[in-house]
């Protein structure tokens, strides 16, 4: 009997366009980012902190996720998880998410995606609705500034983690699975 194979894990790439973000112009003007730099987020032990906190000594990706019951919100982060913190440290960058959610879901979630890297919630979508956010999304920000931000359009279309990495010169993650080795 042949033993079952492993799922497909892969990066999905979309087409090319949609990779580079929304155009300049769109991008949160400085005044909307000092505005919702002053809103709250809240730790994993319910700590309230300034958002602006986060992004203002170093660059930071910031992925805002739809909320921790999404299953493909719960995919997502897994693979988040699997970026070692020695990328992020070596490119001086700080993976962060964001949820909309009570602070009390955020220890289960991370143990349900073996997410470790920081991890908040806005429990009111402040910072979504200053930003001009619907849905998930993903800025890359530093000081005053967004250098990148991805939209989704929908619930299935989350940036490529690898896309989102190299927006901030974050060495790539292999994704593939990894053949094991038993012995018999």
């Amino acid at each position: 009997m042949a033993l079952p194979q492993p799922p497909v894990t892969q990066q999905i790439q979309r087409e090319p366009r949609r990779l580079r973000g929304i155009p300049a112009a769109h991008l949160p003007r400085a005044a909307q980012l000092a505005e919702a730099a002053l809103c709250p987020v809240v730790d994993r032990t319910g700590t309230h902190l300034p958002f602006g906190d986060l992004f203002r000594e170093q660059r930071a990706l910031i992925v805002f996720v739809r909320h921790f019951l999404c299953y493909t919100t719960k995919e997502y982060v897994e693979d988040l998880a699997k970026v070692p913190k020695s990328f992020l440290t070596d490119a001086d960058v700080r993976l962060i998410v964001i949820g909309q959610s009570s602070f009390h879901h955020i220890e289960p979630f991370c143990r349900l995606t073996g997410y470790s890297h920081e991890i908040y919630v806005d429990p009111e979508r402040e910072i979504y609705k200053k930003l001009g956010m619907k849905r998930g999304e993903v800025i890359s920000v530093s000081g005053n500034n967004v250098h990148f931000m991805h939209l989704d359009s929908n619930r299935m279309d989350h940036m490529p983690i690898n896309s989102l990495l190299d927006q901030a010169g974050v060495q790539n993650v292999d994704f593939k699975p990894r053949p094991r080795i038993m012995d018999v």
